[in-house]
């Protein structure tokens, strides 16, 4: 089984969708889902479970955040919990994106040489960053953007291996990622999207292979993230 095929945006889009008919059910009196939109944020839990796993446990933060929220959410409704004991941990979303930060640079310094070129790490928060690739034997890269933008040119690389794609872990928080890519390159982009924003914009143009380039994972919430040309 392929679960690669299931994205987590696609299942975000299902869930959004169950919770939306739940609702219109009970608003027009066709049958009252109380009990069941009780339940409702256990749908969320379970997205950020399943994107733990497509990632293949490489992208931490914004399944970990989904998950977190949703798991409060779900104490709240079952009457656990309160938004107000809720609300007074909030700051756990800072301390995770923190650690975000510090496995992204941790992941850069054990995993290429420190004058290495394969690997780029681009963080802007409360700012800007701009990088360009120009590594002939490119792995990837992490980019992260709170509060700021990151901007990444990989139009004149080529992948270390040509079996194995490029790998961008995206991860925007009231900010934005763009990704410039060639436009013949075959990308697959699964980037869970809460409240935010995933689209490929370049120009459309025949492919002359069928394997994948670039593939594109992370999370978004309140931004977007853009791969353009």
């Amino acid at each position: 089984m392929n679960y690669k095929r299931v994205s987590s945006g696609l299942l975000v889009g299902i869930a959004v969708v169950l919770v939306g008919l739940a609702l219109l059910a009970t608003t027009t009196g066709l049958y009252d889902t109380g009990r069941l939109l009780r339940y409702a944020p256990a749908l969320f839990v379970l997205v950020g479970l399943w994107a733990f796993v497509t990632s293949g446990f490489r992208n931490v933060f914004g399944p970990l955040l989904l998950v977190v929220a949703a798991s409060a959410a779900q104490a709240v409704t079952l009457g656990y919990a309160t938004w107000e004991q809720v609300w007074s941990l909030w700051p756990l979303v800072v301390v995770v994106f923190g650690l975000s930060l510090v496995a992204g640079a941790y992941k850069t310094r054990t995993g290429t040489a420190a004058s290495d070129d394969r690997f780029l790490n681009a963080v802007a928060v409360f700012g800007g960053s701009e990088k360009r690739a120009t590594s002939r034997s490119f792995r990837g890269a992490d980019a992260i953007a709170a509060f700021g933008g990151v901007t990444l040119d990989l139009r004149d690389v080529a992948p270390a291996d040509p079996e194995t794609p490029i790998r961008v872990d995206a991860v925007a928080m009231f900010g934005a990622v763009e990704i410039i890519a060639p436009r013949d390159w075959n990308v697959r982009v699964d980037v869970l999207p809460v409240f935010g924003s995933v689209e490929d914009t370049r120009l459309r143009e025949e492919r002359t292979h069928d394997s994948v380039d670039l593939v594109v994972e992370g999370f978004v919430a309140f931004g977007g993230v853009e791969i353009k040309d």
